[in-house]
């Protein structure tokens, strides 16, 4: 049965038996067994994969669901120890979780259970590259759009959008009008694709017109092409409040109301009772309210 779900959702011979830590042989061999089984083939191998049938489909569900009540009634008979854990965690966070969250996560588990490691995975937009859809990556963070049923998605905190420009810019004292950020040229961030195309459309709702002088990929890349121009930048608060550090940067308020946007946690529903993911939530949940509830040094966001 975990060779067929495997299989279901991978859709590949070779990243299927990865994921199962078996050998293709293995695997093949245990497809076959199901095959004689259930007198159908199950799966149809093409040129890019391989096809359920129609009774691969048929019984997906009820084998799926039988699966989340075993790995349930194993995983809540578990213990774990903090302190005392030894594991390898896989989790998808995108750039901005990666920025804003991450080291006090981390840092955070440094304190309270040293065995664990993270592996951190790129997330943009695409949930089903990260693993998290497979189960074989812990979680995402980040935001999560049109989740397949098997994921359980929860709200981590939000945060809101904020300007910064170099701190001799010639034309900006200490507040930015609306006529000054329709003005300036500005730095775009790509990654992640989400947030991308909801700053575009809050602009567009707000009326306010930008020109992206230069798009990059990173938030990381920011400060150092804002320290030698006169372009401006759009990025979110909590980014913001790291880049107030820097004595080359001056953050401002938007010069208009620019809403909030969510973040989010979402993985897989075998981990919904699983003492080490359950005990891993609950400590990010606790880190967000940390970062995103402590007050700024600069008194502007």
């Amino acid at each position: 049965m975990p060779v067929f779900m495997a299989l279901m959702e991978e859709r590949n011979v070779t990243r299927a038996a990865e994921r199962l830590g078996i050998t293709q042989p293995a695997l093949s061999n245990a497809l076959n067994r199901l095959r004689e089984t259930l007198r159908d083939p199950l799966f149809i191998r093409e040129r890019y994969g391989m096809r359920p049938t129609e009774m691969a489909e048929e019984i997906a569900p009820t084998i799926r669901a039988a699966l989340e009540s075993l790995d349930d009634i194993v995983l809540s008979h578990q213990e774990f120890e903090p302190a005392r854990a030894e594991r390898l965690i896989t989790i998808a966070p995108n750039s901005y979780v990666e920025f804003v969250l991450m080291p006090a996560i981390v840092a955070r588990l440094r304190q309270v259970a040293p065995g664990i490691r993270l592996r951190m995975t790129p997330y943009g937009s695409d949930l089903a590259e990260t693993g998290v859809i497979s189960g074989t990556t812990a979680m995402v963070l980040g935001r999560i759009t049109d989740p397949p049923d098997n994921l359980v998605v929860q709200h981590i905190m939000d945060d809101g959008l904020a300007c910064v420009v170099r701190a001799g810019h010639p034309e900006i004292g200490n507040s930015l009008s609306r006529d000054q950020y329709e003005t300036l040229r500005h730095v775009n961030v790509l990654p992640p694709g989400r947030l991308k195309a909801g700053l575009f459309q809050v602009l567009e709702q707000k009326g306010l017109r930008r020109e992206v002088a230069v798009s990059v990929t990173h938030f990381l890349a920011i400060p150092e092409l804002i320290a030698v121009t006169e372009y401006c930048s759009t990025l979110p608060r909590l980014i913001c409040r790291h880049l107030a550090r820097d004595i080359r940067m001056k953050v401002l308020p938007a010069p208009v109301d620019l809403g909030t946007f969510p973040v989010q946690m979402a993985w897989h529903v075998r981990y919904r009772h699983d003492p080490a993911h359950r005990w891993l939530r609950g400590l990010i949940m606790d880190v967000a309210k940390e970062v995103s509830s402590s007050p700024d040094q600069e008194g502007v966001l």
